[in-house]
């Protein structure tokens, strides 16, 4: 079973994101037109499908990391969430009970041994 597909985002924390963000645009030239992160859009080397990887900058007192200590998290894509955890939990890996669905597909998350939080997204149409 292929485990990540690949990553379907980075995420970190800053004192000042506004600022931040501005940064990035003015001088990487990354907008967020949704207000909420920048999207980079692409196609599947396999099968030509689109994809899209989320990127943004949180409030560094944001507690969608936690109990990560870390300053960051990456998502990563699967194509099958539950198989993936399964196998995870068989492994011994820490695995978070709390689970999210959206339109846009499942997420779910874990911890590495450095502990570090992982999010996992099953996306929905594989975009």
């Amino acid at each position: 079973m292929k485990r990540v597909t690949g990553i379907g985002g980075v995420f970190f924390k800053s004192r000042d994101p506004k600022r931040l963000y501005a940064w990035y645009e003015k001088h990487l030239g990354i907008t967020q037109p949704s207000g909420s992160g920048a999207e980079f859009h692409w196609r599947d080397a396999e099968d030509g499908s689109p994809g899209t990887t989320a990127w943004a900058i949180f409030d560094e007192s944001s507690d969608y990391f936690d109990p990560s200590r870390a300053g960051f998290m990456l998502n990563y894509r699967v194509d099958d969430l539950d198989a993936v955890l399964d196998a995870l939990r068989a492994e011994g890996v820490e695995i978070d009970p709390k689970r999210e669905e959206y339109d846009f597909g499942r997420f779910a998350w874990i911890m590495d041994p450095d502990g570090n939080r992982i999010e996992l997204w099953e996306p929905k149409n594989r975009g």
